[in-house]
């Protein structure tokens, strides 16, 4: 929401300065977003007369002028083709930046002849579209004069951030009354603003406009009024001006108008030609296959969810968000037909998401107009045609009631300070509630504005009594602290997310935060997701990952283009099943694992195993029993078949997914070469069993441990990690570890068998083992070896 300074004026009487004004509007909730002078750009350019005019000896289309800028007469070479002799324009010296382009003017030679700056255009200044030829100021404007002193251009545009509850405030008028409230001046009376004798709605000689409302749900109420014998132009220069120091283009007076009482007074009307309607004009939902010409140049497929503004000819506006192109005002326009309605603000949102279509009238009527203003508004807007455009009016038509319920609050006074943490007298906050705009019965009960839509209970009263009097005045109280050592604060599923973070740091691996969506194509390379946005930021942006690998897939992809020779990446955060949000940790290896180096003179690339050491090392650190973890099974289809695999706690109970990276994922992504990857499941870790912050004392055993190995010839499709388990869980008492250390096939190995070599560690108590003791651990061994089809070698 932007307007100038002195446009907030002319609602408010205030001898406050713009820092004062910009301050309080922070302070108050209308947080001020930025200030600029548009003036101060053009400061060095000056009103000149033109005192002669003269063809350019070398080129037909230049001419050579002499001006006076008040310093004397300069020489200037023009190409404009209405440059003559005693015309007023605009003149930038030399050192003069020429606000369009950059171009700092200097004192040069065009053609020969030498040139002392230039008379500029409309565009060249910005300060409007035209290009055709130099600006042409009026006859009386005083010679020498700074231009944006002469044309009114240093009025600073204070640019606010509006927040969706406060509908009231994207008006000049609204800004000013919390001003106002907030003790900057006094709010002017509407009537006095416009300097109407009346704003009471006036019934014209003329028959009234057929207008109704079928749709009372979308729009409860049309009201409407018809000028006729109205001359269409540019708007006043008082209006323009407003209207273009916001960024606002002039377009002529018809249009300007209703776009300036949207900004002025926050209420969006729409102007009909008379001439272009056939039948009533109708606030009805849309038809199947009905479409609409906006006026934006666009045309957009409705549907029946939709309000919209017709004719018995065709469709003529989306209701609520912007007029169509059939029905609207030009300079042909004699006859017109002011609209002035209340559209639902849920409706308005639905149709304008489904449309993705914004506008200045959309983004009002969603957060909620006054219901309250219509009359008003319709008088105000009618009377700005009249003075403008002359014509004669009708009698006014409203179709429909608006909602205008009676909303009233029960308020306790003492919950300023309870709630707001600030004791404020009772009549200081009588004083601010009906300063804006509130009435306040003996019994604190409280009547809402209309304009106030944001405003449901007591808490919502306490936050206006609390920003006017100003939230900097709250004093700042410290909570209640414990004497002693102080609880953890974060809960167990955080620890567990820091603990593993830390692990992953430290093993060397780069953090990365991505985004929590995908595409339509990047899902489906991974299996798909099961959560899509309706209303997505882009289409790159729509499935809620399902997994978080995509992401990194995505980082290392970018890493490795700019020439990064290895990635090691980790991102911890969610991911989105169907049963809903689940923590996970995610690691992609890509690139160079070790560069080649001078003992084989070849760089190393990242293997299953690599990925799996990763995990049990991550998966140790999130305090799961990794010894009785089971390798099982490829991870599915996104990964490489015989080259991944799970860890699990159970058949059932996945903790991690693990090894190389299919590689027609891998295309999806844009990825070259093997690249390995993990995925962690944190939650479906085990609960960690509370535990004393005390370690356990250190007791190293009194007795050595002792190490055998065997080998075992095994079919070759027996997986070497269930010889190992089983190998290990053949005495417990005794062997405290099994770990396979040798693979071997060839001679000596029959076909279709392998031989593994395990080493297992015993660790005796109170004695040493006896040689008996040994060997019948090796039995138990050679048997629960045999019990999967291994024998031992020869």
């Amino acid at each position: 929401m932007k307007t100038t300074l002195g446009w907030l004026k002319e609602h408010i009487d205030t001898d406050a300065t713009l820092d004062t004004i910009v301050e309080t509007l922070t302070r108050i909730g209308l947080e001020v977003e930025g200030v600029e002078n548009p003036g101060a750009a053009l400061a060095a350019f000056k009103v000149a007369r033109v005192l002669s005019a003269a063809p350019h000896p070398q080129a037909d289309k230049l001419q050579v002028l002499s001006i006076d800028a008040g310093d004397g007469p300069l020489q200037v070479v023009c190409g404009a083709p209405n440059a003559r002799a005693g015309m007023l324009g605009v003149f930038g010296p030399a050192g003069a930046v020429v606000p369009s382009n950059g171009m700092v003017l200097k004192v040069a030679a065009i053609r020969g002849v030498e040139s002392n700056g230039m008379m500029c255009s409309a565009r060249e200044l910005e300060v409007g579209e035209g290009h055709d030829g130099i600006i042409e100021l009026p006859a009386d404007a005083p010679v020498g004069m700074a231009y944006p002193d002469y044309a009114a251009l240093n009025d600073p545009v204070i640019d606010i951030n509006v927040l969706p509850n406060r509908p009231d405030c994207m008006g000049v008028r609204g800004i000013a009354r919390d001003l106002a409230a907030a003790g900057l001046g006094t709010l002017k009376p509407l009537d006095a603003v416009y300097r109407m004798a009346t704003l009471d709605p006036v019934d014209g000689p003329d028959a009234a406009p057929q207008v109704r409302t079928d749709d009372p749900e979308g729009c409860p109420s049309f009201f409407a009024q018809a000028v006729s014998g109205v001359t269409n132009g540019p708007a006043p220069a008082w209006m323009s001006s407003k209207l273009a120091a916001i960024g606002q283009k002039p377009i002529s007076v018809l249009v300007d108008i209703t776009n300036f009482l949207s900004i002025d007074l926050g209420r969006p009307l729409h102007v009909y030609d008379r001439a272009k309607l056939f039948g009533p004009l109708v606030a009805r939902r849309a038809a199947v296959g009905e479409s609409v010409l906006a006026l934006n140049g666009k045309t957009y497929p409705l549907d029946p969810s939709m309000t919209v503004i017709a004719d018995d000819s065709a469709v003529h506006d989306i209701g609520g968000i912007m007029g169509g192109e059939h029905s609207s005002v030009s300079e042909s326009t004699t006859d017109v037909l002011i609209e002035c309605a209340f559209f639902d603000p849920d409706h308005i949102a639905r149709a304008g998401q489904k449309l993705a279509l914004t506008s200045d009238a959309r983004q009002r009527f969603e957060r909620g107009v006054d219901p309250a203003f219509l009359d008003t508004g319709l008088a105000i807007a009618t009377w700005l045609v009249t003075e403008h455009c002359g014509g004669t009016t009708s009698v006014i038509t409203r179709a429909g009631q608006p909602p205008l319920g009676d909303k009233v609050v029960v308020y306790e006074p003492n919950l300023a300070e309870t709630l707001g943490g600030l004791k404020i007298p009772h009549d200081r906050q009588l004083a601010i509630l009906e300063s804006l705009g509130f009435k306040v019965a003996f019994d604190w009960h409280v009547m809402v504005p209309t304009w106030r839509r944001d405003i449901d209970g007591p808490a919502d009263l306490v936050e206006e009594v609390i920003r006017i009097e100003g939230i900097d005045r709250v004093p700042a109280t410290p909570l209640p602290r414990t004497p002693g050592v102080a609880k953890p604060t974060a809960t167990p599923a955080q620890a567990l997310e820091s603990r593993v973070r830390r692990a992953a740091a430290a093993r060397g691996l780069n953090e990365a935060i991505t985004w929590s969506f995908l595409s339509d194509a990047q899902a489906a390379a991974i299996g798909g997701g099961a959560w899509s946005l309706a209303n997505p930021i882009s289409e790159e942006l729509k499935v809620m990952r399902p997994s978080l690998l995509p992401g990194l897939f995505a980082a290392a992809e970018r890493n490795m283009k700019r020439g990064a020779p290895g990635v090691r990446l980790f991102e911890l955060g969610r991911r989105y099943l169907a049963e809903g949000e689940r923590a996970t940790l995610g690691v992609v290896l890509a690139g160079e694992n070790r560069p080649r180096g001078w003992q084989d003179g070849k760089a190393t690339a990242f293997t299953a195993f690599d990925a799996k050491a990763e995990a049990l090392a991550l998966l140790a650190a999130a305090g799961a029993p990794v010894d009785n973890l089971q390798v099982m099974g490829e991870a599915g289809n996104a990964w490489h078949p015989g080259q991944s695999g799970t860890l699990r706690l159970g058949p059932k109970t996945v903790l991690a997914a693990f090894g190389m990276v299919h590689p027609l994922t891998l295309r999806a992504f844009d990825l070259d070469g093997p690249v390995a990857a993990v995925e962690l499941y944190l939650d479906a870790l085990p609960a960690k069993r509370a535990t004393s912050f005390a370690r356990a004392a250190y007791a190293p055993p009194v007795l050595q441990a002792v190490r055998r190995d065997f080998a075992f010839l095994v079919p070759e499709a027996l997986a070497a990690d269930t010889l190992v388990r089983a190998v290990k869980g053949a005495d417990k008492a005794s062997i405290v570890a099994a770990r396979l250390f040798d693979v071997f096939v060839g001679t000596g190995v029959e076909p279709g068998h392998k031989s593994l070599g395990v080493e297992i560690t015993l660790q005796p108590g109170e004695k040493s083992f006896t040689e008996a003791d040994l060997k019948a651990v090796a039995d138990k061994v050679v048997a629960a070896a045999t019990k999967l089809g291994a024998s031992l070698r020869g």
